[in-house]
This record gives structure tokens, sequence and C-alpha cells, in this order.
């Protein structure tokens, strides 16, 4: 029946590797479950109902993604959207949070129209195929990026910006966390090039051992206060009723007082965002996966997007903010993982972790950073196939490799990706090879920064 319904021969795959694949995606996935409760409880939003919402969107997004368009991609509430959510839309703007929930049930109903009719398709297919080589490196800098603030290697610097952490001042706390990732690093890397199957998995119930160990020999203390916790699993139930607190809260919201053309605004930058951080994710883990066809088009494209929309709508119902497809997915896919066989893997995990959340909340960042950084290093080198002799497909494609580490966002490397290739061919008399679509996803970019 599995062969039947994911087709695991014609993917050159098997029950066992999908299987490993998933637990992967999951396992660099599974920060979100302590992440998005955390953060979206700062808008007066119950946490526990959030972590529920957080998984049960999880699971359908990736279950619908799986069986509609059986691709190994899971989905999850992004991060980026839930921080405009929390500090942005309920913050600066003041909007309560189930404004901010209608603002997102709305977007994926407007996305799934997108989607049906082949806009966001073509918008995919638009995207040039050098630029799409572009987008996957960059993607694989920003989620090494990730890794190395995860695990503390990276920290913040007023002279400089970023900076490595004192290891000596620090050392029992950051200081043991960078080590410990290094060394999931180095075991995750020597396993992958000996060709252990399920290295990237291996490395980070590895690095999460090892953390148990310092912490029993006094190397890592936990301080809760300044977040680092207790690093041992917590064995525990849900408080199941919780969820009644945001379920169905999106068709309570009170729109009085709230200027229609703000709540627009709202709506297209969540649209916005979703869009290309959806369409930079597909690019980015089809190109390394080897999924896109010789014309650089993704195959079922537009029911990988309709399963994305479909699950930003069910997530803002059950009480979370914007569910996109998770670059994360590509530790997966380096694991492997090639049919939807995997995201039901991945899915049925994130259900299970309602029911064992405070187990699966214990797997520190510094234990995913390793699996996030060497899966950096696997996208990056799709830049390879860049052609560095034409400058105008090469130097849009570096910029869009550039600015997504540096402005942390998959969107707004796509932005200048798309800008600078339109600018540069048209200007240098080559502006037969820019589609139409180009050239108007290039006007909306440039008037997304002068108004918004």
């Amino acid at each position: 029946m599995l062969e039947k319904l994911f087709k695991l021969k014609e993917n050159n795959t098997n029950i066992k590797t999908e299987v490993i694949g998933g637990l992967t995606t999951f396992m660099t996935m599974a920060y979100i479950l302590a992440v998005n409760p955390s953060m979206l409880a700062e808008t007066g939003m119950d946490k526990t109902a959030v972590l529920m919402a957080t998984s049960l969107a999880a699971f359908i997004g990736t279950l619908v993604m799986a069986l509609v368009a059986n691709y190994p991609f899971a989905l999850a509430p992004g991060m980026g959207l839930n921080a405009y959510f929390t500090y942005t839309v309920c913050g600066t703007m003041g909007y309560p949070w189930q404004i901010a929930l209608a603002a997102v049930f709305l977007e994926g109903i407007v996305f799934i129209l997108l989607s049906l009719t082949n806009v966001r398709e073509a918008i995919f297919n638009a995207i040039p195929f050098t630029l799409k080589k572009g987008v996957s490196a960059g993607i694989g800098l920003y989620i090494a990026f990730i890794g190395l603030q995860g695990s503390y290697l990276i920290v913040d610097n007023p002279t400089t910006l970023v900076s490595y952490v004192n290891f000596v001042e620090d050392f029992h706390t950051k200081g043991i966390c960078a080590v410990l990732a290094l060394s999931g690093l180095f075991i995750t890397a020597v396993l992958y090039i000996k060709n252990v199957k399920g290295a990237i998995l291996i490395g980070i119930l590895a690095t999460w051992i090892l953390g148990m160990i310092a912490q029993a020999t006094g190397l890592y203390l936990a301080d809760a206060e300044n977040g680092f916790y207790s690093l041992y699993p917590v064995w525990g139930m849900t408080d199941f009723s919780s969820i009644k607190l945001t379920f169905g809260q999106v068709f309570k919201a009170d729109f009085t007082g709230v200027s229609i053309f703000n709540f627009i605004a709202v709506l297209f930058a969540f649209l916005f965002v979703d869009l290309f951080d959806t369409l930079g994710t597909l690019i980015g883990v089809a190109t390394k996966a080897d999924m896109l066809d010789e014309n650089g088009k993704l195959p079922r494209v537009k029911k990988a997007l309709v399963a994305d929309a479909v699950a930003t709508s069910a997530g803002a119902v059950l009480g979370t903010s914007t569910t996109t497809t998770f670059v994360e997915s590509s530790a997966g896919v380096a694991a492997g993982a090639r049919t939807g066989l995997a995201s039901v893997v991945t899915g049925v995990l994130f259900l299970l972790s309602i029911f064992f959340s405070p187990i699966f909340c214990a797997i520190p960042g510094f234990a995913t950073a390793p699996a996030l950084i060497f899966v950096g290093f696997l996208m990056i080198s799709a830049i390879v196939d860049v052609d560095f002799q034409d400058l105008s497909e090469a130097i849009p494609a570096y910029l869009c490799l550039l600015f997504m580490p540096l402005m942390y966002s998959i969107s707004e490397g796509i932005a200048i990706g798309v800008i600078s290739y339109v600018i540069i061919n048209l200007t240098c008399g080559k502006a037969k090879k820019i589609t139409p679509l180009m050239y108007i996803l290039a006007i909306l970019f440039v008037c997304k920064y002068i108004f918004l």
C-alpha cells in the first residue's frame, strides 16, 4: 500500500530511509514547539493552547503535503512570521491577537485562491534557473547562521554586530553549548562522509546525550532564568482542555476601531512574506533533493502550494500564526527522504508531541544546531551550478545568496535577487530573457520597500 501511495521505487527510496528522513526533519523542527508558544504567549495567548495549536497545525499541514503532493516537506508555524505577529501586529500596532489571527486566516484563504488559479505556480516557474540555485545556496547560509546562533557559537556584539562566544566567561552555559554543538557537527560530518544512514539524526541525538552527560558532570549548569534549561527529558502530559482558549477565536475577533486600511496592510504583509518564504523554501529544498525537472520546474508544485495555504488557515482557526513549509525539511532530504512518507512520519510525531510535549521541548537548540549547520553546507553546493562566466546570471544569484542570511530573511533575499536580475539584464541589453512576470515581481518588490 505504501508503495502505491508514495511511489517509493519510482523515487529510488525505501521505507527505512523515509522514516529516518521524517525523524530527522522532526528533530530539526522540534524547537518550534518551545519557541512558538513562548513567543505568542507575549500577546496574551495561553502558552499550552498555542503549543497544542502549533502541534496540530504542523500535523495537518504536513499530512496534507504528504498525501496531496507526495513531497518530504514539513510544515509548522514559521519563524519570522510569528515574530511579526507578536511584536509588530500585536505589539507596535496594538491589535488584539484575535485580529492578528483573522489576518492570518484570510491570508490563507487568499493563498488557496491564488494557488488554485496558478498564480503562485506561475511565480515559482518564472524565477530563472540560476536564481533558484542562488536561492538554494542562500537558504543554506541562512539556516547555517540560525544553527550558529542556536549553538551560541555566534552571539550578539554591539561593535561588530556578531562575534564568537566568550568560552571562558560563559563556559558553563553558552560556552559548553558551543563546544557540544561543535562536537555534534564533527560527529555528523564524519558519519555522513562514511555514508552512515541517518547520520544527521544520529548527530542530533549524540549531541543531546553529550549534553546530558555534561549536565551530570557539572560542565553544563541549568539556568532557566536566562534560557538554559535542564537537558533531561521530563515525563508529563498536556492539559488538553486549554485548546478551547484559542480554537475558533479567529471568528470572534472584534474589529471595532480597527482601520480597514491598516488591516489590509497587515494581511498583505503576512501574504507577501509567506508567499516568498514558501517559494524560496520549496525552491531550495527541491533543488537539494534534485526534484526540479529539466526546465527548473517542480512537478506538482500547485499541490504543494495548496497544502501550504490550507495549513495556514487551519492553523489560524486552531490558534497559531502563519503555518508554512519549513526550510528544515532540507535536513530530512539530506538524510535521504524523497516522498510524502517522510512527511507522514514528521506529521505523526508532531501529533504525538501533544501528549509528550515536555520531552520534545527538552531538545536543546545546540543539539539541532549541528544539523542546520551541516545541511547549510549541503545546500550551498548548489551555487556551483551557476554559470559564473555569464555575470548577468551570476551576480543576481550572488546577491540573493548574500542578502538572505544578512537580512535574516528568505523573502528579502529573493526580493534582492529578482530586482537585481531584472535591472542588470535590462540595462545590459538582455531584456529578451526576462519574463513578464519577473518584471511584475520586481515592481512589486520595489513598491514593498517604498510603501511597507
